[in-house]
């Protein structure tokens, strides 16, 4: 039976990031004639701690070293709490208001509540941030993977040695691997992806507290000050205030997630009401992860004091034991390559629901070939659209990250702009206006006052990131092999 559809069904769908490709069993279905849904607690906490937990809490300890103890760990912690509220605020939001009918994406969630065109400088945004992050996921990973040759190196000749190599053929390493992983689907079929990368990232996170633990226990643990580190020889106090703006960029970024959490509240299957379970997987997510920041930030600290290195791992803060900086930097690859796909699959998505809604009669573009492996829930089958726009997409990603090694501080300016629209604005502006708060209360200005700390702080991440981006920029020489 075919269903005709409007126009602006077909523009929401588009929007959406909707799988319309997808056909599912009578029986089979939610209350929208989508394939049912098969998320838990558990599978949604899963894909929050694989997006918020990058190799970024190794460098909490250099954030910490910058701001001091008294102002870092409070920054831990009130972002910690910021995020949790707003991610439960667009918890809230998954739904329209009065129909009840499902968000897929941000940009519709946006759009059912706010109306108007701010879901297009939301979908700017959101966009700008997961593209931003995939390439910067593809230079991270390569970089730990330059690390374990590195780590062997100095293991081998000395700590004194060169062993300098070039993270290039890793890049196209990580680059083939994603093609394969792209050819899944949707995010709800990578949860075992995402339980591998939770897993590793709890594994790495450990490895770091661990060896900091250690060095303070053995009595080796470096000065530490209240303020942090200190303006004197080597350090202006320009520079030290454009750390410090650097370091609650940090931070904040650390923590933010809502770039997908629709996406990710959208494979809870409507057993429980969705955003009972979300909240809950929220709270879940950002208490792991707050453990695991102060525990990396605060030992890292202890152990290096004010010249804590940008990333305990990778930074070679440790040498020995050289297996284990090994088995951490293998945790932080298998991590990365879980989370590149969490933020590509909503790139994916709206791409081919737009594509799928110009040619919906195309076998090119709607038609599956089932490929059987193993037990059913196993089963997988090859899309040529699928098949030739992810791989296309993974390959441009990978040039980016191959032409530009220093992209990561792009990355930290783009988080920086996307931080505050995505985790504070769009939550409480939604939230004021389905709950009809009216203006002039003390709800009202609580929220607003929250909307204008955060975007100070914002602006404040920003100016850093830019600092950081022209350093970067300067010192950048194009090669194959970096010096």
């Amino acid at each position: 039976m075919k269903i005709e559809v409007g126009e602006s069904m077909e523009n929401e769908v588009c929007e959406s990031g909707l799988d319309t490709g997808k056909v599912a069993d009578v029986g089979e279905v939610d209350d929208d004639g989508r394939p049912k849904r098969t998320g838990t607690l558990w599978t949604a906490s899963a894909h929050i701690i694989t997006a918020v937990i990058g190799s970024g809490v190794l460098s909490l300890a250099w954030c910490v070293a910058q701001l001091g103890w008294v102002v870092g760990v409070a920054t831990l912690l009130i972002f910690a709490c910021i995020t949790l509220y707003t991610s439960n605020l667009l918890a809230e939001c998954y739904r329209s208001p009065g129909t009840g009918k499902r968000n897929y994406t941000y940009m519709n969630v946006v759009k059912a509540n706010l109306g108007g065109r701010m879901n297009i400088a939301c979908g700017l945004a959101q966009q700008a941030n997961l593209n931003g992050l995939v390439v910067g996921y593809t230079i991270t990973a390569a970089i730990s993977m330059v690390a374990i040759r590195r780590s062997n190196c100095f293991h081998e000749k000395g700590h004194q040695a060169s062993c300098q190599f070039s993270s290039k053929p890793y890049m196209i390493g990580i680059g083939a691997l994603e093609i394969i992983l792209s050819q899944m689907r949707n995010i709800e079929e990578l949860w075992w992806l995402s339980v591998i990368a939770t897993i590793t990232s709890f594994g790495y996170s450990s490895i770091g507290a661990g060896l900091a633990l250690a060095t303070i226990v053995s009595g080796h643990g470096k000065r530490t000050t209240v303020t942090g580190i200190e303006v004197g020889p080597g350090l202006t106090a320009a520079q030290k205030m454009w750390r410090m703006f650097t370091a609650f960029g940090d931070i904040a970024i650390a923590y933010s997630y809502t770039p997908v959490l629709i996406e990710v509240q959208d494979t809870i299957k409507s057993s429980e009401p969705e955003n009972k379970v979300m909240k809950k997987a929220n709270i879940l997510s950002v208490s792991a992860t707050t453990v695991f920041y102060m525990m990396c930030a605060c030992f890292g600290y202890a152990a290096f004091g004010n010249y804590a290195h940008g990333n305990m791992l990778t930074g070679f803060g440790f040498y020995e034991p050289f297996w284990l900086i090994d088995l951490a930097n293998i945790f932080i690859v298998l991590h990365l390559v879980g989370a590149y796909q969490v933020m590509a699959q909503p790139v994916f998505g709206t791409v081919e629901s737009c594509i799928k809604r110009r040619w919906p009669e195309s076998k090119f573009v709607n038609k599956e070939y089932p490929v059987k492996i193993g037990h059913k829930s196993l089963n997988f089958s090859i899309n040529f659209l699928r098949l030739t726009w992810r791989s296309m997409y993974v390959v441009v990603a990978t040039l980016v990250a191959i032409a530009l090694p220093y992209f990561n501080d792009v990355l930290a300016l783009l988080g920086a702009v996307s931080y505050w629209p995505l985790t504070v604005y769009f939550p409480v502006t939604m939230y004021i206006a389905r709950k009809k708060i009216n203006r002039g209360t003390i709800k009202w200005f609580a929220l607003q006052l929250l909307t204008l700390v955060s975007l100070l702080l914002a602006m404040v991440a920003a100016c850093g990131s830019i600092e950081g981006f022209g350093e970067a920029f300067r010192i950048f020489k194009p090669s194959l092999v970096e010096e």
